[in-house]
């Protein structure tokens, strides 16, 4: 089984290597452990910021929740859909945008939500292609600093994949390699197919931010604190999620997987 991860990986691997930007991070050394540790770390703190926000503002979500339009939360996977359909059409155009950098992009999605939020529900809809551009633009960033060729489709998906994770092993292909083995499309059908599985779970979380954004002037803090702290979540679970894929293109997926639910075990009875 490792064998055959290894081999399929090998043709991705070159690609990675040949085609990733010149700041790779360094190169893994012989005992994947302590990059493991790391990771496994960075998933313990990964829900902390959005669920501190989501408790501090839960009564005011969970009252506009109620008062939402009908139909509102089927506008809201349309709109989640249209965005990302189009931010993947952009991404590799996002190649070439500017990094804001650990700190600047969080301010980025706080300002957008702020303003998403000043007017309430009509703003909030306005501002969510922006907001989701962000985040998806955000994980790209994140897949590159992996080393990962954020041109390829197969990345991009991956990419799209991490908006439906609460974490990197709640589903079953939470270390997925699967995609190395072949090369795909996101146009038409394949796209189509990709998003019908994501938008649902993501248009969910949104439309609990936008609930909390529908009280004018109070919804531009909650929405900047909640775009903010989205952000931060979603790029944490990137790095986790395709540190993870890495170690897993040249260790063997089984080996990982197995190393980082040890590690994360371990952290939870040590807490």
């Amino acid at each position: 089984m490792i064998t055959l991860v290894l081999l399929r990986a090998r043709p991705y691997l070159s690609v990675m290597q040949e085609t990733a930007p010149s700041t790779l991070p360094a190169p893994l050394t012989p005992d994947p452990g302590p990059v493991i540790a790391a990771l496994a770390a960075r998933q313990m703190r990964a829900n902390g910021p959005l669920m501190r926000i989501i408790n501090k503002f839960g009564g005011v979500i969970e009252d506009q929740m109620a008062h939402l339009p009908d139909g509102a939360r089927a506008q809201i996977e349309r709109v989640t859909a249209q965005a990302l359909r189009r931010a993947v059409t952009l991404a590799d155009r996002g190649r070439h945008a500017p990094d804001f950098g650990p700190r600047g992009a969080p301010v980025l999605a706080a300002l957008t939500g702020a303003l998403g939020g000043a007017g309430g529900i009509a703003t909030a809809l306005a501002e969510l292609p922006v907001t989701v551009t962000v985040i998806l633009h955000a994980i790209l960033h994140a897949a590159r600093a992996e080393g990962f060729d954020t041109s390829l489709p197969e990345v991009r998906a991956e990419a799209l994949r991490v908006l439906s994770s609460g974490g990197p092993l709640d589903d079953d292909d939470g270390i997925n390699t699967s995609f190395l083995g072949a090369r795909m499309t996101l146009t038409g059908p394949a796209l189509h197919k990709l998003l019908a599985k994501i938008v649902p779970g993501f248009a969910s979380v949104l439309s609990q931010k936008l609930a909390a954004q529908a009280v004018p002037v109070l919804g531009a803090v909650t929405g900047a604190a909640l775009n903010a702290a989205f952000l931060t979540h979603y790029r944490e679970l990137a790095h986790i999620r395709f540190g993870l894929l890495r170690l897993s293109i040249l260790h063997g997926a089984v080996p990982v997987r197995a190393a980082f639910e040890a590690e994360l075990k371990a952290r939870e009875l040590a807490k």
